[in-house]
């Protein structure tokens, strides 16, 4: 994995778990020498959590540590899941062209051979995961061809851990959290046979249930109700 995306990740967790404070001021380069790393990875996960509504650029210099309450969560998670739920209806009573299908199958694929091959997830395993997870959810989005959906998504992607980029995994409970991605996948596999086979309220239903249900794991959800 990219320092870059080690970076992402350690901060992401930091914001997650109140280690940075909402509300606080962050910037480069006391972070850079807190994480013992250069400002470039910094600059670019600072960039990448504005864009998941974790950090929120001032006006002048630097950022602000975004406040994160388990009501803003579920919320943007249960739009996340109507958005995402109308994608793979409309997808669904299109019917997959050839490619989607491919894109589709392979992303499953993918993620079922790194689960065939590691019992456990390391930094490499996850970054694979995430990758393939994002084309799946990124082939229906779009697939739908519907504008205003997407520019709905995109909006709500920009509140806290609403966004599939913005996936979670606590090293300090491995097994639950390779069980979480591992039921995720196995709605993924549901969610393709849909789609697959045309069933466009299955399809919704199913998208709904797993927009939460892949993001965001006990430990996550445990520090939001806490807060």
């Amino acid at each position: 994995m990219s320092s870059g995306q080690q970076v992402l990740i350690k901060l992401r967790k930091m914001i997650i778990a109140g280690e940075l404070e909402g509300g606080s001021r962050i910037a480069e380069i006391p972070t850079a020498e807190l994480l013992g790393v250069s400002r470039q990875p910094v600059r670019i996960a600072f960039r990448l959590l504005e864009q998941e509504g974790l950090l929120i650029k001032n006006p002048t210099r630097g950022y602000t540590v975004r406040e994160i309450s388990n009501e803003l969560v579920n919320d943007a998670l249960e739009v996340r899941g109507v958005l995402e739920g109308l994608a793979a209806k409309t997808l669904a009573e299109q019917g997959l062209s050839d490619v989607q299908q491919q894109t589709l199958k392979n992303c499953i694929e993918q993620i079922e051979q790194l689960f065939a091959e590691h019992t456990e997830f390391g930094d490499a395993e996850l970054e694979r995961y995430h990758e393939f997870n994002v084309i799946f959810h990124d082939t229906i989005i779009q697939g739908a061809q519907n504008i205003a959906l997407i520019q709905a998504l995109a909006k709500n992607n920009q509140l806290p851990m609403a966004s599939v980029q913005a996936i979670t995994y606590d090293e300090s409970r491995a097994l639950s959290e390779y069980r979480r991605l591992h039921y995720a996948h196995l709605q993924h596999c549901s969610i393709y046979e849909a789609l697959l086979q045309r069933q466009s309220g299955r399809a919704e239903t199913l998208m709904r249930e797993h927009s939460s249900v892949a993001l965001l794991g006990e430990t996550v959800k445990k520090i939001l109700t806490e807060v």
